[in-house]
């Protein structure tokens, strides 16, 4: 195995005492400082040991937001099932050419489905049509 340190080895001031070994980076350039962002922040805390009292109450926080969003997903979804279980009498739908018997809880579905499909199409689309206009560089004139 290969090692990026290499030993210097130091005189002791005091006669007798066997001198320590002292290891260092290969290069003899300065260490680059760390970026001093949130991210570099708290992987320097971890790496110390040590967390501040915001850096906690961030954690903590994000915590809480994941279980409420786990209990939130829990309860869409026993909602559902409740939902699937009590409407499973069948219904007649008229469409334009004809009709059909189907469940009720497949209607009410399938129509969620399509209003959410066509709610992230009007949704990109407004996006789209409103996003600010981009700059021309110089490079390209």
């Amino acid at each position: 195995m290969r090692s990026d340190t290499h030993g210097t080895t130091v005189t002791s001031p005091a006669p007798g005492v066997i001198p320590d070994t002292i290891t260092g980076p290969v290069s003899d350039e300065p260490p680059v400082a760390a970026p001093n962002t949130a991210r570099a922040r708290e992987a320097a805390a971890a790496a110390s040991g040590t967390e501040t009292r915001s850096e906690r109450f961030r954690r903590m926080a994000l915590r809480g937001r994941l279980h409420g969003y786990a209990i939130a997903a829990v309860a869409l979804v026993a909602v559902l099932i409740a939902l699937a279980a009590s409407n499973t009498a069948q219904v007649k739908v008229n469409w334009l050419i004809g009709s059909s018997h189907i469940s009720l809880v497949w209607l009410v579905l399938v129509t969620a489905i399509v209003g959410w499909l066509l709610g992230l199409i009007a949704s990109a689309r407004f996006n789209w049509r409103t996003r600010a206009p981009r700059r021309q560089s110089a490079a390209r004139s």
